[in-house]
């Protein structure tokens, strides 16, 4: 008997080749080739390769200048849940395609139920399709959450034709997906969670969507490595992708826009994990700040941005005795930002950690991935290094480069606005940044260089 054909596929541009190779082809990613079963061939190529024959085939198009063409609002349903909504855009928009993935227990299905509960007593139909889990456990989890008397319609299903004809027969305002890597289309002989089924899946519930005006949620699983499984083609599907981050010992959520064709990227929602679901953080600010009864060395407030959202997050740096091969370890923050910013710290403003073991910590669980932290990561570290603690009441924030220049930050002041609501007094921030009008209760710092807001900080103790 002859022994089935396989092609190895690649898990991100989806490129195949006959034998598998440790480096993908197509895209050049490694060990991303995955053995499938090839589909069987079509029938004659209805696509002739001679010039003119195209016209025969389909009928032309009307087309018209892009001035000509309305540009309308999108029309947004809120969801009920006020920090997915600040993620979202300002809501679930009609015929959208969201795309949303997580570790496994961070609270992607918890959250999207509570969602398609509220939109559901507000009048809108929604459809929860659960492929993980049966229709049981999922109404056990909303006994759980406190969602009595639940009306949201609950579909137990894999298969993606009857999926499709459900939601067509219900009409569902939106209907959620959990998860996109259990369906599977009868039209493929592949097993489901393989890259032809969540490619294909994901084009029919597209399709789908953006013909009826139905939201479609896809809930995603994500590799070891933290990023969404099957195909990169399927973030480019989609019209938002979302990514919930934290620890899962850590009571606290992080919903993060990475793509968002109705909004604003890299935003953030803050969710708190509670016995009765998630809920909105309205403070974030309070939970990325360590609670110091008195001003601790190695320990700098940073204001950052988070989309369009200004937050306070404490850094901390720990400055130790090495040896001949000192740590630079980060969390939270870019390790080889972390190794630049060390040697610019010695060669502007004198400070030699050449033979420590330095400790930078981002508080909370928040990654922040601005260059805008540089000046207060700089400052934590001397603050460590030193022993002497920075005043009470003292942020900082600004771009550092490698010739020791403090460059500006986006919306800086916003950001001096939010410290100076929380109580903050003391701020040292790029001259770029300096408000022409002073803040009410902020003494700000202006400088341009490193050297300078070293000697600002010595000032101020």
């Amino acid at each position: 008997m002859a022994k089935d054909k396989t092609l190895y596929t690649c898990s991100e541009c989806a490129s195949t080749s006959p034998r598998w190779l440790g480096k993908c082809p197509g895209c050049g990613a490694w060990n991303t080739l995955i053995e499938t079963v090839p589909e069987a061939a079509p029938g004659k190529n209805r696509l002739s390769n001679a010039a003119g024959q195209y016209a025969g085939l389909a009928q032309a198009q009307a087309v018209m200048p892009l001035a000509a063409i309305e540009a309308t609002e999108v029309a947004r349903t809120a969801s009920g849940v006020e920090e997915l909504d600040r993620v979202l855009g300002g809501g679930v928009v009609e015929g959208g395609v969201v795309l949303i993935g997580g570790d496994p227990g961070i609270g992607k299905s918890t959250l999207l139920l509570q969602a398609m509960d509220a939109l559901q007593r507000r009048g809108l139909p929604t459809l929860y399709v659960t492929g993980e889990e049966s229709g049981a456990q999922v109404a056990l989890r909303s006994r759980r959450l406190g969602l009595d008397a639940s009306q949201v319609n609950v579909l137990a299903e894999i298969q993606l034709e009857k999926i499709l004809a459900t939601i067509e027969a219900t009409q569902p305002a939106v209907a959620v997906i959990d998860s996109i890597q259990t369906v599977y289309s009868d039209q493929l002989s592949s097993a489901p969670g393989s890259v032809a089924q969540v490619r294909e899946c994901a084009a029919h519930l597209t399709r789908l969507a953006k013909a009826t005006g139905i939201a479609i949620i896809l809930v995603g699983h994500v590799t070891k490595e933290g990023a969404l499984a099957g195909p990169r083609v399927l973030e480019h599907m989609v019209d938002t992708v979302l990514y919930f981050e934290g620890d899962t010992h850590s009571s606290f959520r992080l919903v993060r826009a990475i793509k968002n064709r109705f909004g604003a990227v890299n935003e953030i929602g803050v969710f708190a994990m509670t016995e009765r679901g998630l809920k909105g953080v309205a403070n974030p600010s309070a939970i990325f700040l360590s609670q110091h009864a008195e001003p601790v060395p190695g320990s700098c407030v940073l204001v950052t941005l988070e989309g369009t959202r200004p937050m306070l997050v404490e850094i901390q740096a720990l400055v130790d005795g090495g040896g001949p091969s000192p740590r630079r370890l980060s969390v939270g923050l870019e390790r080889d930002r972390l190794a630049m910013l060390l040697a610019v710290l010695h060669r502007h403003a004198g400070v030699a950690c050449a033979d420590q073991d330095v400790f930078v910590n981002a508080v909370g669980g928040v990654r922040i991935s601005e260059p805008a932290a540089d000046l207060a990561v700089m400052l934590a570290i001397t603050s460590s290094l030193r022993g002497r603690a920075l005043p009470k009441g003292f942020i900082a924030f600004g771009e550092v480069g490698l010739a020791g220049e403090v460059r500006p930050a986006p919306r800086g002041q916003e950001r001096l606005k939010e410290a100076a609501k929380l109580g903050f007094t003391v701020a040292v921030v790029p001259k770029a940044n300096a408000p022409k009008k002073p803040i009410p209760g902020l003494q700000i710092h202006p400088v341009e260089r490193v050297d300078e807001a070293m000697d600002a900080v010595r000032g101020l103790g």
